[in-house]
């Protein structure tokens, strides 16, 4: 019955995309998309079926669509990704067949508007068509406008990080200047396109700062923002953790920072009491090296699995240590699964004072795999032994 009034309650003319994967048994079918259409005036609901390497379209009705859906995931399917304007929702289904439903409302104002139209175009922040300047000199788009069709993915990452940020807009001040840390930030694609949505495209007043190790990518850098004219864009050269040019900062960006760098990053972000923090986490060594649990040693015996135990465990632990120190925490998909294996960000909002104590479900969370991660030592107090 909570499938059912899931369903009932989201597949609407509100409904982003459902994801429907993890086959069970010989089923020809492995992967089936749901989104809304508008045809002829009337609300439809098309599914995509994935069989092989075909696809399968057909346009359904409310009741047909949810009949459907309750018989793949009663059957045929493990798990359901729903998006919606007011939610997302996972459903997850065991071997024995038990079904776990989770439900998270979306942070206030972050919800879009959505085009029903049967064959709508994929509306980018930036429009191909529309010559950007860092864009061309990255080799991502022709001096027309046009896209480099090798560098199409690049061009998907860039506009899916800048609808991250437009998610967050309305948190960030309107009547001054927003000051935007990039830590780690490399080539900078994504720091240029930050600067160029704000200050062209949104007209705002933005200070950003660009920190890397790399001495010669920071003089290309700053020297296409001189040539761009991006006056309130600066890229210098040092370390996250011994960073203090900066006493107050509106927005922390930590893109693929390696390992603790991280960790040291989002703790600048707090102790700035940073509005919103957005981060990509790159390799996850320290608790790869530090996890131990009897209970799934046997699955650990897997270099591969233990990697990602690792990283899934180190970015949940971050979450839930943002949370504490008062931020309403998410953690996204980046980009698709296909471009990269580090497709995970996590997005932070500022919403009430936070707490230095480690809360209990992470202290028994972290005793149960044996890892004390660096962030944990930086936001909360030690214990008296």
């Amino acid at each position: 019955m909570e499938l059912q009034k899931l369903l009932q309650d989201e597949i609407r003319e509100g409904l982003y995309r459902i994801t429907i994967s993890g086959p069970r048994g010989d089923s020809e079918v492995s992967k089936v998309r749901i989104r809304p259409v508008e045809i002829k005036g009337k609300l439809l609901f098309q599914c995509q079926e994935t069989v092989g390497t075909k696809e399968f379209h057909k346009n359904m009705t409310k009741d047909d669509v949810i009949t459907r859906i309750r018989d793949w995931m009663n059957g045929t399917f493990k798990q359901m990704q729903l998006e919606s304007d007011t939610c997302t929702a996972s459903v997850l289904v065991s071997k024995k067949g038990t079904m776990t439903i989770k439900k998270k409302p979306h942070m206030k104002g972050t919800g879009k508007p959505f085009n029903l139209a049967h064959n709508r175009k994929k509306r980018y922040i930036l429009e191909e068509g529309i010559p950007v300047p860092f864009l061309q000199d990255l080799g991502v788009m022709t001096k027309e406008g046009k896209i480099v069709r090798t560098r199409y993915d690049k061009f998907r990452q860039i506009n899916r990080f800048l609808e991250f940020i437009e998610d967050i807009l309305p948190q960030l001040p309107s009547d001054r200047e927003i000051t935007i840390l990039d830590f780690g930030c490399g080539k900078s694609y994504l720091t240029f396109a930050m600067y160029y949505y704000f200050r062209e495209l949104k007209k705002l007043d933005v200070n950003i700062i660009g920190l890397d190790l790399k001495e010669d990518v920071i003089a290309i850098c700053n020297g296409l923002a001189e040539k761009y004219g991006y006056e309130k864009l600066h890229f210098y050269q040092g370390d996250i953790a011994s960073y203090t040019g900066r006493d107050e900062v509106d927005m922390v960006v930590t893109l693929h920072a390696c390992d603790t760098a991280t960790d040291y990053a989002l703790e600048k972000a707090v102790k700035w009491n940073a509005k919103v923090i957005l981060s990509v986490p790159c390799c996850q060594h320290e608790l790869n090296r530090q996890i131990a649990n009897k209970e799934l040693y046997p699955i650990m015996d897997y270099g591969i699995l233990k990697e990602r135990m690792a990283a899934l465990l180190t970015d949940g632990i971050r979450a839930k240590l943002l949370e504490n120190a008062g931020y309403e925490t998410q953690i996204l998909e980046f980009i698709d699964m296909e471009h990269t294996p580090k497709n995970l960000l996590i997005r932070a909002v500022k919403r009430q004072e936070g707490s230095k104590k480690l809360p209990e479900e992470l202290k028994v969370c972290m005793e149960a795999y044996h890892v004390k991660p660096t962030l944990a030592d930086l936001l909360t107090e030690k214990e008296e032994p």
